[in-house]
Formats: structure tokens, C-alpha cells, sequence
């Protein structure tokens, strides 16, 4: 049926164009819903192929895994008979948790990277990457040879995300299954492996059998500290890592080019990290030969907390005890009591300082101090006694000395008066009556008060004056030489904190 109208009437052609247009909506139509069902048919296609390509890729993996673990002897170390095997080591400090100077230790959570190459665990990437691991192998290989672009300018092993060193990420479980570094710290005293809410570890393998063997653990390790300028000091603790069984003739270890990170990040509430050093040596032991790293924190302690804990009470109660020296000398309650609270006051203060350390046998630079404080509170408390002495023990024998030559003396006059029969005499019932009244202690107070108004009631001239203008400048001095001061100049080769 044509769509031309030839010479028929405009009507019929009218009608016939009708039905083109209609014509020709059905074929748009019908062709968008063709293109709509091959689009979604084209998709599925194509999800399914790649839902396919998955599940392959998951079986060569698994394969392959089955595969070089196939004749695996864990027992046997890589290339063995042959060079020793060199193990890499990294370090990432999370956190420093505490620092004990009584047990001599302290306590780091930090994240243990290692590194070698197991040549009986490498892969072929095409079996398991397909073409994309082919052009990258081919890529890589044309500019050079496979060994020099699997290591970087230090020899460390450069795992790559594409090249034939395609990398497999495995559960930590795996690393029971290959062989692995048998590395301990030598200065550790206890040790866990966080477990939450797996336990932290991982195995990586690369296609040429480089092994990454990484953990998160938290250790306390042994720091033996030199505690002679306590609390100024400065102290260096380490990390021993060495192979517990392997000597040198097996297995070398060695730092990476970058060793150690987040030692920046890192804080301490009572110390600061002011740097750190590496180095290696070779520990001669009763079995053989081994090669240890070692890893030094230098750090300074703060001294914020003993100036408000040690430094600052112990100079008040030092202050307290020169109050002593305002009061009356004959207020015996109120001074003595002064005396001996400031006395047990600075041997609380001392037996809690020695309760945060060791029992060590050397004299640290606060037992200088608080032996000091304490000296200058006791003199405080002998001072008085000396003042009473002087007051109440030889100055009232003097006295009493003096009055029985005056009673003396009387009693010579009123014997010759009674011998001359004089009249007017006084009777010998007022002889004992002025004798009582002149040997009551009572008015020998009372004189004796009356005639040291200005040495009782002031301090200007007496024992007191004397001591109060001697012992700020004494405390003052003995605090400046006594107090100790353990500045530590940086060693060469750490590396400083910015």
C-alpha cells in the first residue's frame, strides 16, 4: 500500500496520509522497545560475564594458594643451604602507655612490620590477574629485569599494585601455615596480641614471593634507668629485637629505609620525647652469633608535677617553721606544736616521694633536697629549745644565784641588828615571811617578764633575731647547690623531635 496520492481526490489522500503517520509511530515505537530489551539483555550479558570473571578469578586464587603451599616445608627457612636470608623490619609507634621508674620498665603499643622474600610462594599473575597481568608483566619487563624493579635503591621490596608484583592479601591465620621470622624483643617482660576483633595481623604475598608479615601488639619492655638526678633526668629506653634461633649464618635482619614512624604523634604525661636512634649490631651469645636491632628513645622528664607535688610544699613548710621565730618565746605550747607538725609534715612528704621509686642504694638529687627541707625544719624546732635554754636555764640560774647572795646579805644585816639589840628590828616571823616572797617564782616571772619587754614582745637583739636573718639566705643557697640539676646534652646521631 503507497502513500502517493497519484489523481485520485484530495479526500482519499487525506486518509491515506492518516494512516502513514500512524505506520510510522508503530515502527518508532516498536523500535524503542527493541532497544530498550537489548540494552537490559546486553546488561545482564555483561554482569553476568563479570560475575563469571569473579568467581574465576576466586578459583585460580584459590588454586593457586592450594598450590605453592603444595610440598611447603614450614620448618625450613627460604634458601636454605644457601645465604643467610636478610629480613626487613619497620616500626610504627601507636602509643606510649606508661612508665614505671619502680619497676624499671615501660609499656608501648606499636605495629611490627617484617619483610623477606620466600621464593617457594611466588605466583604467576596471569593465572589469577588473566591479561591485565600480562601487560603489566610485559610492561615491566621491557624496561629492565624483573629483579631490579622489585627492590628500590635501598633494597628494601617494593610491592606495587600492578606488575608482577601482584599482591594476594591474606588473614593473619596464614602466617601458621609458611615459614616466618622467629623474632623476640630481648628486653621484654610481658607481651599480647590485640584480638579485637580479629587478632591484628596480616600476610601479604607478591608474585615474585616477597612475604609482608605485619602484627599490632602491645609490650612492656625493661628500661633500666639512671635515677642519680631524679626528678631532672633524662633517660634512654630501648627496643631489642633480634631472631631468637637463627644466627647470623641463616638470617640477617636489618632497619628499612624508613624504620621508625609516629614517634611525633606520640606523648607522654611526665616525659618528652626529644629523639630517637637506630643501629645494629651482632650479640655474641652462648649459642652462636646473632644480629640484633636496636631502637633508643631519649627522653626528658617534665618537671610541671614535682614543682607542685614536692618542690613547692616542701618550700612552704620550710616557710611555716620560720614562723616560730615571731612567737613569744615563753608561748612553749604554740611553738613546740609549730615545730613538730612541720617536722612530720616534710616526713610525709619524703616517705611519699620514696614510695614512687625503687629502693636503690645511690643518693638521688631529691633525697638532696628533701634531706635539706627536713634539716632546716628540725634546726627550726632545736632552735627553740636553745632559745628556752638561754631563757628559762641559764639566765634563771643566774638569777637564782644572785638572789640567794642578796638573801645572804640580809640575813647578815638582821643578825647583826638582833645582835645589837637595836630596837625597830623586824621579827623573825617577818624575816620568813620577806624570804618567801623573795624566792617565789612567781615574782621572778613577773620581773623577769617586765625586764625583757623589748627581747619577749619584739625579735630585734635576741636568739630569735639572729636565726630569722640567718636561715632564708641558708635555705635559699643549700635549694640553688643541693637541689640538683641533671641537664643532659643530646648525643650525636639521635634523631630530634621538631
Amino acid at each position: 500500500m503507497g502513500c502517493e496520492g497519484g489523481g485520485r481526490p484530495v479526500k482519499m489522500w487525506q486518509r491515506t496520509g492518516w494512516w502513514c503517520w500512524l505506520w510510522w509511530r508503530h515502527l518508532v515505537i516498536t523500535g524503542l522497545v527493541l532497544l530498550l530489551c537489548g540494552a537490559r539483555t546486553g546488561g545482564a550479558v555483561k554482569s553476568g560475564h563479570s560475575r563469571a570473571m569473579a568467581a574465576g578469578r576466586l578459583e585460580n586464587v584459590t588454586q593457586t594458594i592450594s598450590r605453592i603451599l603444595e610440598g611447603y616445608d614450614i620448618r625450613l627457612r627460604p634458601n636454605f643451604g644457601g645465604d643467610p636470608l636478610t629480613v626487613g623490619m619497620d616500626l610504627t609507634i601507636a602509643s606510649f602507655d606508661a612508665i614505671s621508674e619502680v619497676n624499671m620498665d615501660y609499656t608501648i603499643t606499636m605495629y611490627l612490620n617484617q619483610y623477606w622474600k620466600d621464593e617457594r610462594l611466588a605466583f604467576n599473575a596471569y593465572s589469577i590477574w588473566g591479561n591485565n597481568a600480562a601487560g603489566a608483566s610485559s610492561s615491566s619487563s621491557s624496561g629492565g629485569s624483573g629483579a631490579s624493579s622489585q627492590y628500590d635503591q635501598n633494597g628494601d621490596i617494593m610491592i606495587d599494585d600492578d606488575g608482577a608484583n601482584d599482591v594476594i592479601t591474606l588473614s593473619g591465620d596464614f602466617a601458621e601455615k609458611i615459614w616466618v621470622p622467629d623474632t623476640f624483643f630481648a628486653n621484654d617482660k610481658n607481651s599480647f596480641l590485640h584480638d579485637v576483633t580479629e587478632r591484628n595481623k596480616l600476610v601479604r604475598l607478591a608474585g615474585d614471593g616477597a612475604v609482608t608479615y605485619g602484627m599490632r601488639f602491645t609490650t612492656t619492655l625493661a628500661c633500666m634507668m639512671d635515677l642519680h638526678y631524679y626528678p631532672l633526668d633524662s633517660q634512654n629506653c630501648t627496643v631489642e629485637i633480634e631472631s631468637y634461633g637463627y644466627t647470623v649464618s641463616d638470617v640477617v635482619m636489618y632497619w628499612r629505609s624508613t624504620p621508625i614512624r609516629g614517634v611525633e604523634e606520640a606523648e607522654l604525661p611526665q616525659f618528652t620525647i626529644i629523639g630517637y636512634e637506630t643501629n645494629d649490631r651482632k650479640e655474641k651469645l652462648a649459642t652462636g652469633v646473632y644480629q640484633r636491632l636496636s631502637l633508643s628513645f631519649k627522653l626528658q622528664r617534665n618537671i610541671g608535677y614535682f614543682v607542685f607535688q614536692t618542690y613547692l610544699p616542701s618550700i612552704l613548710i620550710v616557710m611555716l617553721s620560720w614562723v616560730s621565730f615571731w612567737i613569744n618565746h615563753e608561748a612553749t605550747s604554740a611553738r613546740v606544736a609549730l615545730g613538730i607538725t612541720t617536722v612530720l609534715t616534710m616526713t610525709t612528704i619524703s616517705t611519699g616521694v620514696r614510695s614512687s621509686l625503687p629502693r636503690i642504694s645511690y643518693v638521688k638529687a631529691i633525697d638532696i633536697y628533701l634531706v635539706m627541707c627536713f634539716v632546716f625544719v628540725f634546726a627550726a624546732l632545736l632552735e627553740y629549745a636553745a632559745v628556752n635554754y638561754t631563757y628559762w636555764g641559764a639566765r634563771a640560774k643566774k638569777k637564782s644565784k644572785k638572789n640567794k647572795e642578796q638573801e645572804k646579805k640580809v640575813s647578815r644585816k638582821q643578825e647583826n641588828s638582833a645582835n645589837s639589840g637595836g630596837g625597830g628590828g623586824c621579827s623573825s616571823e617577818d624575816i620568813i615571811e620577806l624570804q618567801d616572797v623573795r624566792m617565789s617564782p612567781i615574782a621572778s616571772l613577773r620581773n623577769r617578764h617586765y625586764s625583757n619587754t623589748t627581747s619577749s614582745t619584739g625579735i630585734s637583739g635576741g636568739p630569735d633575731a639572729i636565726d630569722l636573718a640567718k636561715f632564708p639566705p641558708s635555705f635559699r643557697i643549700s635549694r640553688q647547690y643541693g637541689g640538683g640539676g641533671g641537664g643532659s646534652t643530646r648525643s650525636s646521631g639521635l634523631r630530634y623531635r621538631d
